[in-house]
């Protein structure tokens, strides 16, 4: 697969046409040095750093493929005691995570924490000389992202980010399909993602302690405020809302499926609707031009009609759909005769379900960190997978079409 560029030589002070404009191979991997030698019953070590609800659910994931669990990190009181609860006694807790990072015996560093950690604490890991299993969406910025591959790229470590779908069987058989040329050519691809959230937001006081000054670290510094922990995701300082998040895992399908790089345009509208006090959309509409197709990303998080992800690619030969049940193939009848009602069948010509275990991807990493070879979402991936539902941001808040120059400026 190609990708557009991606610099391994970005400095600190990368714009983002840097980011966007030169090339990393996802074949041209570095040679990544043995961190230790591992024996066949040897169990990784981590440190988790973020322990609510998505760090909660990986912290079990790691336990049950076989890592150890040696030290936890969490700014709210309740989350890292329900954390050490699922953990075998004694693990060290720490509120500070350059605490954690300095605990000797640690192979790798788990973060799942709002996005406006990600990279800073990316970078610590990494000159403490730990692998990471980073949550997605990579970055806050498109600046951020070619920052975080210069300082992966600089280093030996190994370092997945958590997109799922790259270790799903059945999403890696949609690719074979679509490269075998199953489809024919791809017209159009829309990208949907619907749930329903009880809204507005609990703004009473916490239960438990918190570090509201960890919490907000680089982000503007503000009166504590319960709401803004509670439901981080609403809200700019801290991350690109549902955009990047669950953006970045169905725009990162939609480019793996065509081979295509970033977007050359982004538009988006969208909406708060009964979420007082809410600052990102919880309804949008973006749509990607790419050189060969459009792509639509729509979401309604006050709907649970056609419920969770979905994703549907439009060919001149047939119509493939992914979602969470797995791949359903749908032949086109073509373009003479009619009526269309007659001809085109709802039945699909071929089904894969989803069969894989929930800890498909994290049991990839340990793979790869024991082997010391590439993982299946490499730092790479993930930011040509957050590039478009950036850019839709900006075209959002800007209320403007957003466009990216042959040479990747943004403008």
């Amino acid at each position: 697969m190609r990708w557009e560029s991606l610099s391994v030589e970005v400095t600190m002070e990368n714009t983002r046409r840097d980011f966007l404009k030169t090339a990393v191979s996802a074949g041209a991997a570095p040679l990544i040095v043995p961190s230790r030698a591992w024996g066949a019953n040897d169990r990784p070590v981590y440190g988790l750093i973020g322990t609510g609800n998505r760090g909660g659910g990986l912290h079990k994931a790691f336990q049950k493929i076989g890592a150890q669990c040696g030290a936890l990190c969490d700014v709210y009181e309740p989350y890292l005691k329900a954390a050490a609860a699922d953990t075998p006694a004694g693990v060290k807790t720490y509120v500070d995570y350059h605490d954690l990072l300095a605990q000797p015996g640690l192979d790798f560093i788990v973060i799942a924490t709002p996005d406006h950690h990600h990279a800073p604490m990316l970078f610590d890991a990494l000159a403490a000389r730990k692998d990471v299993y980073q949550e997605k969406p990579l970055s806050l910025t498109l600046e951020q992202s070619g920052q975080m591959i210069a300082a992966v790229r600089k280093s030996n470590q190994i370092v997945q980010i958590g997109m799922q779908r790259r270790s799903m069987s059945f999403v890696r058989e949609a690719k074979r399909m679509v490269d075998d040329g199953a489809l024919g050519r791809i017209s159009m691809v829309k990208a949907m993602w619907n749930w329903h959230f009880t809204l507005p937001l609990d703004t009473s006081p916490l239960a438990g302690t918190l570090d509201w000054d960890r919490f907000q670290g680089s982000a503007p510094h503000r009166p504590i405020e319960p709401a803004r922990f509670r439901w981080w995701r609403g809200f700019w300082d801290y991350s690109g809302g549902n955009m990047t998040d669950q953006g970045t895992h169905l725009m990162d399908v939609v480019q793996w499926m065509t081979n295509s790089g970033p977007p050359l345009s982004a538009v988006c509208q969208g909406r708060v609707t009964n979420a007082t006090g809410l600052e990102v959309p919880n309804i949008f509409s973006a749509v990607f031009e790419y050189p060969d197709f459009l792509a639509t990303w729509t979401l309604d998080y006050r709907s649970t009609y056609d419920f969770d992800w979905s994703i549907t690619l439009m060919g001149e030969e047939a119509t493939m759909v992914l979602d969470r049940r797995g791949l359903r193939l749908y032949r086109d009848p073509g373009a003479a005769g009619a009526p269309w009602s007659q001809k085109v069948s709802s039945e699909p010509v071929k089904q894969i379900p989803e069969t894989d275990p929930p800890e498909a991807h994290q049991q990839n990493f340990l793979d790869c960190i024991r082997a010391r070879k590439e993982p299946n979402c490499p730092i790479e991936v993930a930011a040509v997978a957050v590039a478009g539902p950036h850019m839709a941001n900006l075209a959002f808040k800007e209320e403007r079409k957003i466009r990216r120059d042959a040479d990747g400026t943004i403008r």
